[in-house]
């Protein structure tokens, strides 16, 4: 591996998740990688009308801050990389303007989309063409919505742009759709690795808005003249890097082995494993997994698992009544609390929309004839089992479909934090997890600027300079006969196979 000494380089990540937002900037020397947290700021979907959208202008602002904070600081930025959440877009004029906000995927106006999409096209047809899980959030259904309800913004777009590209156009005025982003589109056919011309004529989506495609780790541009004078800064580099986060996650997982399987850990549980190209069969198809797009010319088959939504829903909805606890506290509690008791399935369509989620929690377990949580703790205690169960499922049900047994699992994310859950899942699947790093995502966009500018040569070295650099902690499974036997009582009373 070529060394690192006596080189430095600085590197910018913008990350953007679902509730906040952060500028990292990257410090690579000597075959390590620090972080430092320069900006960190909220984001805050607004309803203006009735719609659920999200503020584009703020971010756009706070991306400008995120700059300005590393010049007065005195770093010398080389590049600037972006990745979001998946699905969402922005659409422009033929004059490059912003026509509305973004949506937001909770938005309730695809509810009645993909049954709308299937009279269309037959969901098993779909399926087969772009390889993506079901979910009414994607952004086909979004799409589909503007056109069934003839949308005046829909027949004024030019361009669409998934959100990290929107973010790379306001930063160099270039209209680029980074390949990772795409794939969550449920737009994306791989064997013609481009978009899907017959799904989106099928569907009257216009075919003409769709910019042309670029790969992880290609150079996009410049910061443009006019954002350069109003920071009064010098021309850096914009790359595309895993534009959805989940690509940049799993690109910061620190392991080189075959069969690489990992847990994205945050709002979301992206359960999936790395391979070398798309699976799509009826296997894929039945379990509802998905293949997206990763970095370094890698496809993710995934199972998304709503993940710690859940418990902080939870938290908030326990703020509202003037219970204010922190997370550690909350965790602690469900720690002192009976194992195996009851369960809900995370993904229950109860659990997707925000409102009052212990109740939801009870409510599951009363309409499945279990025993009712009543304390903070059981509730959490209650879904974090329930999280760790589901994963074992997943687990399984990857290897079944790729025919590869699995052994350890790596968790990355800031939802290792929450040790209780890696400890559980670590007992729930019979397997060893490994768990590290917090910042994932921002790491691994890092990693591919890194790639990009030649810094580093490939994946593997980034991988092993990440190794190098942040802490990872073990976790081995105990007790497993009798979560062997909560595994079967959970199977059992969801009805999963």
């Amino acid at each position: 591996m070529e060394s690192l000494k006596n080189v430095t380089t600085q590197l910018l990540a913008f990350d953007f998740g679902a509730s906040s937002g952060r500028a990292i900037l990257g410090n690579l020397k000597n075959d390590k990688l620090e972080l430092i947290e320069v900006h960190r700021f909220s984001n805050d979907p607004v309803i203006f009308s009735e719609h659920l959208q999200w503020d584009i202008l703020k971010l756009c602002h706070e991306i400008k801050r995120g700059i300005l904070k590393c010049k007065l600081a005195g770093y010398k930025i080389e590049s600037i990389g972006v990745d979001t959440w998946g699905v969402d877009f922005g659409l422009l004029d033929e004059k490059g303007e912003l026509l509305s906000n973004p949506f937001h995927y909770r938005d309730d106006r695809t509810e009645d989309m993909m049954e709308k999409c299937f009279e269309y096209i037959p969901k098993e047809e779909l399926f087969k063409r772009t390889g993506l899980q079901f979910a009414q959030y994607n952004s086909i259904y979004q799409l589909l919505s503007l056109v069934e309800s003839n949308s005046s913004i829909l027949k004024a777009a030019h361009t669409m742009l998934m959100m990290p590209d929107l973010f790379n156009y306001m930063l160099t005025g270039k209209r680029f759709t980074e390949f990772t982003e795409f794939t969550t589109s449920q737009l994306y056919n791989y064997e013609k690795k481009t978009w899907d011309k017959y799904v989106i004529d099928k569907l009257n989506i216009p075919n003409n808005i769709f910019a042309p495609m670029i790969m992880p780790g290609t150079e996009v541009g410049f910061v443009k003249e006019s954002i350069c004078r109003e920071l009064n800064i010098k021309p850096i580099k914009v790359i595309a890097v895993g534009g959805h986060d989940t690509a940049s996650a799993v690109a910061s997982v620190p392991s080189t082995e075959d069969n690489l399987v990992f847990i994205s850990s945050g709002t979301w549980s992206l359960l999936g494993m790395e391979n070398e190209g798309p699976i799509i069969n009826d296997k894929v198809y039945k379990y509802n997994f998905t293949n997206e797009g990763g970095t370094n010319n890698k496809v993710l088959l995934i199972k998304n698992i709503m993940g710690l939504w859940i418990i902080q829903e939870c938290k908030s909805a326990w703020e509202k009544e003037g219970i204010s606890l922190g997370f550690g506290e909350i965790v602690q509690m469900a720690k002192a609390e009976i194992s195996g008791v009851s369960f809900i399935d995370p993904d229950n369509q109860l659990f997707y929309a925000p409102g009052n989620m212990p109740e939801k929690v009870k409510k599951f377990c009363k309409n499945t004839n279990q025993p009712i949580p009543q304390s903070i703790g059981e509730v959490i205690r209650c879904v974090e089992e329930s999280l760790a169960l589901k994963y074992r499922w997943a687990i399984e049900k990857l290897e079944e479909i790729t025919n590869k047994k699995i052994h350890t699992i790596n968790i990355v994310g800031g939802g290792i934090q929450d040790k209780l859950l890696c400890e559980l899942t670590a007992s729930a699947t019979g397997r060893k997890v490994i768990a590290g790093p917090v910042e994932a995502t921002a790491i691994g966009n890092l990693i591919i600027q890194a790639q990009a500018l030649g810094k580093i040569k490939d994946q593997k070295q980034g991988r092993m300079i990440i190794k190098n650099s942040f802490e990872m902690e073990e976790y081995i499974p105990i007790n497993t006969e009798q979560w062997d036997s909560n595994y079967l009582k959970y199977l059992n009373t969801l009805g999963l196979e």
